[in-house]
């Protein structure tokens, strides 16, 4: 068939896409920006691209029209504008108003349960966008889950936080709230089993796992499977606000996307009873297993997709590739170039590896310094580390780096800063390489804004000097 594809940069998207394509579909991928599509993607004899933003569409768009299936997988919970809950609703009501256009007999959506009397403002909002695309000239299956338990999942990377981060968790109220959890392996049972049955057109499913608990009994369920001692104490008296500032400190998390996590973490989110399991013939993990399989992934290094890669993990411009182009006026510099005699591809295999647990290659803790420094002024710090410990692509999380381009082909990386700054900054790893001999690149460039960013630059001066001359330095000792 004929798959129109959206989110396939998210965390789901990006792991449906792979299993669509086993099954000898032809996708078309709807993307806001082709820069962010990982390499091996782009000349896929079975994919299509469409560059397309939903938010800013409308009905004249140049859009494709023979289509047999869409899905529905673009959210905006962490989005920095105040109202996010208008920004998903535009972006499913141009996408409705496309689709509709089209010959696409069925939209699957993935939702959140929302089946409390009281619904967080995430909830609300997710409900919001279901009757919205309901209004199409398509069949609607909606899938409504509970939190995802996966490898880069939102949910399992803060459980694994705090559960090893704190052999004593002093946690609020909300951790005894009920909820459902499901392997992010039966979300893509799901998600492919309605696809183009008749039995789920027009219908409506909540998909859960097989245990219903606590957010307490989460983690301490994860602390056994990890042999960890571990104890929670619950405060009653902290406020929504506190619980939010308490995740984002404790865990990875975006302040942004904290707050709204506690508002919905406040929510029992317990699936209703269906026979969609049954009748797609899937046999639901526990807790426990989906919580193994996560860590099956982790050892080896086959963590396809994380939550801290999409765009709304922090205040990021969406439109970042407009940053490939580094600024060459009104802008700081510091270049290192350094001669080496050792094989390219190891330099590359360093500087493709730096960063996360593998540290930035010199000066470890000013860089941690630096990091605890931009976590106290609200911006995500380290915590994010890195997806994969050796590969990166396009649009990927690099600790408080983007990486705005990766390509080993032409032997340039190129990072653009999420740390609250008076400013911009890039940093840009190349090799060149002329007959006589071969030479390693760091640029790090910095654009000011007004007179306290030049103050930032005088400041921290010194610090780079040294930081970014050792860094360079041990990247090419690193590699021979």
């Amino acid at each position: 068939m004929k798959i129109l594809l959206t989110g396939i940069t998210g965390y789901v998207g990006k792991r449906i896409l792979p299993l669509l394509l086993e099954q000898g579909h032809q996708v078309i991928c709807c993307v806001r920006n082709l820069d962010r599509v990982e390499e091996n993607w782009l000349n896929h004899p079975q994919i299509q691209f469409v560059e397309i933003d939903f938010l800013k569409t409308d009905s004249r768009q140049d859009f494709p029209k023979a289509i047999d299936v869409a899905y529905y997988l673009i959210h905006s919970m962490a989005s920095t504008s105040g109202d996010f809950e208008e920004l998903e609703l535009q972006a499913a009501r141009n996408f409705r108003n496309l689709v509709s256009q089209s010959t696409a007999k069925q939209v699957i959506y993935l939702g959140g349960i929302s089946n409390d009397k009281y619904l967080s403002k995430h909830l609300r909002s997710r409900l919001n966008v279901e009757k919205e695309l309901q209004k199409g000239d398509y069949a609607l299956t909606s899938l409504h889950a509970g939190i995802i338990i996966g490898s880069g999942s939102a949910s399992f990377e803060i459980i694994r936080d705090m559960v090893e981060k704190l052999p004593v968790m002093i946690t609020p109220r909300w951790v005894l709230t009920l909820s459902h959890p499901i392997s992010i392996r039966d979300v893509l049972k799901f998600l492919i089993g309605v696809m183009n049955n008749e039995a789920c057109f027009n219908k409506t499913f909540d998909i859960g796992g097989k245990d219903v608990l606590t957010y307490a009994d989460m983690l301490l369920q994860y602390a056994e499977i990890r042999k960890l001692k571990r104890r929670i104490i619950t405060l009653p008296i902290m406020t929504p606000r506190l619980s939010s500032y308490w995740l984002f400190f404790i865990t990875s998390t975006s302040y942004k996307l904290a707050i709204n996590l506690v508002n919905s973490l406040k929510v029992e989110v317990i699936a209703k009873d269906n026979s969609l399991a049954e009748l797609l013939n899937i046999e639901p993990m526990t807790y426990r297993e989906a919580v193994e399989a996560a860590f099956t992934k982790i050892r080896q290094n086959q963590v396809y997709s994380s939550w801290k890669d999409a765009l709304s993990s922090t205040e990021f411009d969406p439109n970042y590739a407009d940053q490939i182009d580094v600024p060459q006026y009104g802008c700081y510099w510091n270049k290192q170039s350094v001669v080496f005699t050792a094989d390219p591809e190891k330099v590359l295999s360093t500087i493709w590896s730096i960063g996360g647990d593998n540290g930035w290659y010199y000066g470890t803790w000013l860089w941690q310094i630096r990091g605890y420094m931009d976590k106290l002024s609200g911006g995500i710090g380290l915590r994010r580390g890195r997806t994969n410990p050796d590969e990166i692509m396009n649009g990927d999380a690099l600790d408080f780096w983007r990486v705005l381009l990766a390509d080993k082909h032409k032997k340039r990386l190129l990072l653009y800063a999420e740390m609250k700054l008076p400013g911009e900054a890039w940093l840009e790893f190349k090799i060149v390489e002329t007959n006589n001999e071969k030479r390693l690149i760091q640029t790090a460039t910095y654009r000011p804004k007004g007179v306290w960013g030049r103050f930032y630059w005088g400041l921290s001066w010194p610090f780079h000097l040294f930081i970014f001359r050792g860094m360079a330095r041990n990247i090419v000792k690193k590699s021979q």
